[in-house]
């Protein structure tokens, strides 16, 4: 068994295909199905089903692709990270999400050069999500981010909190609400617009045994309606059926679901949507500078209603220009007076 005969197998069960899997690995298709069926006989198992269109994975082949698609991650992970370790690049390469880009990363961005003036940074926009595996092949170096994540080959360090403030159409008839509730906003559309969600946890919901509507649709991620409504503190209990959408979740901390939600494939459709006076939404701080002529901008009363900012790299090499950026990032939350405590990677100086 070797990586020729294993990248083969993992091309065939992605692709269903002989013939795009030989396109794929650049391979003859006899020559394709030679290396397959060597790997079987070496194994002594079956693990491609050929008379089905397009090709099924026996249940052999199922369990071996789950296994070793996995191993062949870590393989090429350990390589990229290898290849880094002996030859460092001179560039920094930083992932960050769109909402970073707003806020304090640009000052960040112009201390970090100030005090490194050779330094060469590249910025990419990637989602957090995508972001762990971008560290992993090499693609960036440390990435920005608004979720936690737990992954073995990926450390990460809190930075901070950033408030949350609600977005409405400057005709909105609480636009000039300067401290807003989130159970005054509950009868809006709320549209999402967040591409990662969060990790997987139980959600307080009524137990109300008076109640006949199913806890299931209590709260939605779909733009189906449902009455907006509060549930009292007694009344709390877990269901099963987490919500992992953030800005959903935030209401379903205070018992609250909103009246309808669209869902869009970023923040800047969200924004723009606001401005058109099709719903509201909520966004960090950082952003109540965009399209103001169209959106009010409005506080929340709630301090636990915030959006926090993560900064992530690999466990194993952390770039030799990370320590100046976190120098960085510190120098401007002093200037700023925002509230911080200091942290540093592990294998760092």
């Amino acid at each position: 068994m070797d990586l020729k005969q294993l990248n083969a197998f993992i091309a065939i069960a992605d692709l269903r295909s002989f013939s795009a899997a030989a396109a794929k690995t650049g391979l003859s298709q006899p020559s394709l199905s030679r290396v397959i069926k060597q790997l079987e006989t070496d194994m002594g198992v079956v693990l491609v089903d050929r008379y089905h269109r397009p090709l099924h994975l026996t249940e052999a082949g199922a369990f071996f692709y789950d296994k070793i698609s996995a191993i062949l991650t870590e393989i090429d992970t350990v390589t990229s990270m290898t290849q880094r370790l002996s030859a460092p690049s001179a560039a920094l390469n930083i992932g960050f999400v769109p909402s970073v880009l707003y806020g304090l990363l640009p000052e960040v961005i112009a201390a970090l050069k100030q005090s490194n003036p050779d330094i060469e940074v590249n910025l990419k926009d990637i989602s957090s999500y995508q972001q762990m595996d971008a560290l992993k092949h090499g693609e960036i170096d440390v990435g920005f981010g608004r979720f936690a994540h737990q992954d073995p080959w990926i450390q990460q360090i809190l930075l901070r909190h950033e408030r949350y403030v609600v977005a409405l159409p400057k005709a909105h008839p609480l636009a000039h609400v300067r401290e807003q509730r989130l159970i005054d906003l509950a009868n809006n559309r709320l549209i999402l617009y967040h591409q990662t969600h969060l990790p997987v946890a139980k959600t307080l919901v009524t137990s109300n045994k008076t109640s006949r509507t199913s806890t299931a649709a209590t709260f939605t991620t779909d733009a189906k309606s449902s009455a907006a409504h509060t549930i009292p503190n007694s009344e709390h209990s877990l269901i099963n059926e987490p919500i992992t959408e953030p800005l959903l979740h935030l209401f379903a901390q205070y018992g609250i679901s909103p009246f309808m939600t669209t869902t869009v494939s970023d923040l800047q459709v969200a924004l723009g949507l606001v401005a058109a006076g099709e719903g509201i939404t909520l966004v960090p701080a950082s952003l109540q500078t965009v399209r103001t002529e169209q959106i009010s901008y409005q506080r929340l009363i709630h301090e636990n209603v915030t959006s926090p900012i993560y900064l992530h790299t690999l466990k194993d090499f952390v770039h030799p220009k990370i320590p100046d950026l976190l120098s960085a990032i510190y120098q401007v939350y002093e200037q700023r007076g925002i509230t911080y405590r200091q942290q540093k990677f592990t294998s760092m100086p």
